[in-house]
C-alpha cells in the first residue's frame, strides 16, 4: 500500500487540510512532519469547522496520528487540541516522536521581540517556531520530547534557561533566572505528565507500518514558497516544507514514497510580509475574494493578501516536488468576476522569463486573461460535485485546462467548496 505526501505549492493556506481529511478516510495513519503550531489546517464536516495546528487533519476519521521528529511541539497547544477532540467524542490514537523538539515560553518571547523591536520584521506568527528551530540547530539549548517528559526535566530546563537568560536580557526580558525557571517548570510539568503516554519512537512505528503494507498519508504544513531553502527568503518559515521533508521529518526512506500530491488555490494568498508578484491592486476585487474565500489566517486571524494565480511560481514549486498530480481548491470563490488573470511569465531587467528568481522585488508579472464564470449558489456547487467534472461551467473547464497545459501536470482533485462533499475527483 502507498505512502502519499500532500504538500502545498504556494505560500501556505492552499486547502491541504481538506484534501488530507478526504484522503485520510482510506489511510491507516496520518503524519505531520514539519512546522509547528504556526500551521492552521481547516476541515469542515457537517457545517462544523475544525482547525488543527499540530494534530494531523486525519484526526476526524479516528486514524493513527503521528507527529514526526521534524515538528516543533507546543505542549499547551497540543494538549488543548487533544482535549477538544476528546470532548467531541473523537478517539485520539496519537504518537509523538521522542525526537521532536519542544517550544518553550522564551521561544515565543524571542519570536515576538525580534519581529517587533529588533532585527528584520518578517511577519512571523509569533508562536516561537523560528527560535525553537534555532535552538535545535544550535545543539545547545534544544529540548526534545523524550527529555521533556522524563523525570530529569527540571535539571535539563535549568541548564537551558541558564544558557539563554543572558541572550533574553538583550531583548528586554525582565524576569529573574529563578522566577522564570520556576514558572516554566510549574506550568510545563503538568503538560509533560499528560503527554508522556503519547511519546514514542515514531520512526520505528512508521517503518513497521510500511512493512505491514499500511497506507500512510504525510501532511505537509505551510507551502513550498515558504520553504527555508527554496522559498522567498527571508520571508519564509523555519523548516523545509517540500515533499522531501516528509522523509527527514519522519524517518523514512525516499524510496518508500509512492505518490506526491500538490495542492494549490485558484488564486494566491499570502499572510504578512514578503513579495507577492501578482498581488491584486484593485481593492474591490481583492476584498471580494477575501470575503467570499474567508481569507483570514487560521493561526493569526490576519487578513491574507490576495493575488492572481501565478503559474511561474507554481511551476517552480511543482518541479521541486515533482508531483504525480495536482489538486486545485477554492475555484468557486472566483465566481462572479468578469475577467480572470493568470500570470504566465515575468519581466526581469526588461526581458521575459519563465524562471522563478531568488529575488522577486524587481520582477513584473505578465498575464493572460480568461473569461470568468457566474457566481453559483452552494446548492448549485453541490449539484455539480455530485454530477461530475463535465457539469462544471465551461469557463472553469477552460481555466483548468489552461493551467494543466502550462504546468504539464493533470489536475485530478477539484475542490468547489469547504465541505468534503463539495469535491470532484477526476480520472484522466
Amino acid at each position: 500500500m502507498p505512502c502519499i505526501v500532500v504538500v502545498g505549492l504556494q505560500w501556505g493556506d492552499e486547502g491541504k487540510g481538506k484534501i488530507v481529511d478526504i484522503l485520510a478516510e482510506k489511510s491507516d495513519a496520518v503524519v505531520r512532519f514539519n512546522g509547528g503550531s504556526n500551521a492552521g489546517h481547516t476541515v469542515v464536516v457537517n457545517n462544523t469547522k475544525y482547525v488543527f495546528h499540530l494534530i494531523p487533519s486525519g484526526a476526524l476519521h479516528g486514524k493513527k496520528l503521528i507527529i514526526g521528529n521534524g515538528v516543533v511541539v507546543d505542549p499547551i497547544q497540543l494538549y488543548n487540541e487533544i482535549e477538544f477532540l476528546k470532548k467531541n467524542g473523537i478517539n485520539v490514537d496519537l504518537h509523538i516522536s521522542e525526537r521532536a523538539h519542544v517550544v518553550l515560553p522564551h521561544h515565543k518571547f524571542l519570536d515576538s521581540s525580534l519581529d517587533t523591536k529588533h532585527g528584520l520584521k518578517i511577519g512571523t506568527t509569533r508562536r516561537g517556531i523560528g527560535p525553537a528551530y534555532s535552538d535545535k540547530m544550535s545543539r545547545r539549548y534544544g529540548l526534545r520530547m523524550r527529555e521533556y517528559v522524563e523525570s530529569n526535566f527540571r535539571n535539563i530546563l535549568k541548564k537551558i534557561v541558564r544558557g539563554k537568560i543572558s541572550i533574553l536580557r538583550l531583548y528586554g526580558f525582565k524576569k529573574s533566572f529563578e522566577k522564570y525557571l520556576d514558572e516554566v517548570y510549574s506550568e510545563y510539568s503538568f503538560y509533560a505528565k499528560e503527554l508522556k503516554k503519547y511519546v514514542s519512537n515514531t520512526t520505528y512505528l512508521l517503518n513497521k507500518l510500511i512493512d505491514e503494507n499500511k497506507t500512510i498519508l504525510f501532511e505537509g504544513a505551510q507551502g513550498t514558497l515558504l520553504d527555508i531553502d527554496h522559498g522567498t527568503y527571508p520571508y519564509v518559515t523555519s523548516s523545509n516544507t517540500i515533499a522531501g521533508a516528509a522523509c527527514t521529518g519522519s524517518g523514512i526512506s525516499p524510496k518508500k514514497i509512492d505518490k506526491i500530491i500538490g495542492v494549490f488555490k485558484a488564486y494566491v494568498t499570502r499572510v504578512g510580509l514578503g513579495p507577492l508578484p501578482t498581488e491584486i491592486r484593485d481593492e474591490k476585487i481583492a476584498d471580494r475574494i477575501r470575503s467570499i474565500g474567508s481569507e483570514f489566517g487560521a493561526t493569526t486571524g490576519r487578513p491574507r493578501r490576495i493575488g492572481w494565480l501565478d503559474l511561474v511560481a507554481l511551476k517552480y514549486a511543482e518541479k521541486i516536488n515533482h508531483t504525480d498530480f495536482l489538486a486545485i481548491t477554492k475555484i468557486d470563490v472566483l465566481g462572479g468576476i468578469d475577467r480572470i488573470k493568470i500570470c504566465v511569465k515575468y519581466v526581469l531587467n526588461g526581458e521575459d522569463t519563465e524562471i522563478f528568481p531568488s529575488i522577486l522585488e524587481n520582477i513584473e508579472p505578465r498575464y493572460i486573461e480568461l473569461k470568468g464564470w457566474r457566481e453559483l449558489s452552494r446548492e448549485e456547487w453541490r449539484e455539480i460535485a455530485s454530477s461530475g467534472y463535465g457539469t462544471l461551467p465551461r469557463e472553469i473547464i477552460k481555466y483548468i485546462e489552461c493551467i494543466e497545459e502550462i504546468l504539464e501536470k493533470p489536475i485530478k482533485i477539484i475542490s468547489i467548496g469547504p465541505s468534503r462533499e463539495e469535491t470532484i475527483f477526476r480520472q484522466i
